[in-house]
């Protein structure tokens, strides 16, 4: 596994916020240690600190899996883990969103998956990770915008799991996000195939 040390980036487990507020959240990992579908796998991560982009990267390799996983949008059936597949994710500091690039069997780009967080952590066990704040963004090679989990967050508000403020902050960074990927001005895409070599240790 390459990592860079853990006290290099700001661990945010607890920071203000209660236990139970804590998990009120889903907290997801970059290393998916709890994923069963994936049978064998390899897994990486790497902080990387650049005048482009900073913080943690992981990179899943799906050496096997129990049975594919698709994903339909609007009608149309996409693969998204299979053998040979991998996610590379990034976890910028101070950012409330994080972003997973699907890489195909061929290392083509499948998507790039945009989760809203309400912050992005490391954990000495399981990696880094970000508290999902429901919201999401698919962008597909060919530029499509794909909106998703808006209902999610309307019931996360109703339910009591988020409050007023992280309602809001969800909706402004899906669209600060959202108008940046439609002018072609969200830069960190054009950086997942340099960090993919980067994980798999073949550019320094």
């Amino acid at each position: 596994m390459k990592e860079s040390s853990a006290n290099s980036f700001p661990i945010a487990q607890d920071r203000g916020r209660t236990e139970s507020e804590a998990t009120m959240l889903k907290r997801k990992y970059g290393s998916r240690y709890d994923w069963k579908r994936i049978v064998d796998r390899r897994y990486a991560e790497q902080y990387i600190s650049t005048t482009q982009f900073t913080g943690y990267v992981t990179l899943l390799e799906m050496d096997n899996v129990a049975a594919p996983l698709f994903m339909t949008y609007k009608g149309r059936g996409v693969c998204i883990a299979n053998k040979g597949y991998s996610w590379l994710q990034h976890f910028p500091d101070g950012e409330q969103f994080s972003v997973t690039t699907v890489f195909d069997s061929t290392g083509q780009i499948v998507q790039w998956y945009i989760d809203i967080c309400r912050e992005n952590g490391y954990c000495l066990t399981n990696g880094p990770w970000m508290d999902d704040l429901f919201l999401d963004l698919i962008i597909l090679p060919s530029g499509e915008i794909i909106e998703k989990d808006i209902d999610e967050l309307e019931e996360a508000l109703n339910s009591q799991l988020i409050s007023d403020d992280e309602f809001a902050l969800a909706w402004a960074e899906f669209d600060r996000i959202k108008t940046l990927a439609a002018q072609n001005r969200f830069e960190l895409l054009g950086l997942t195939k340099e960090h993919l070599l980067i994980l798999k240790g073949e550019q320094s």
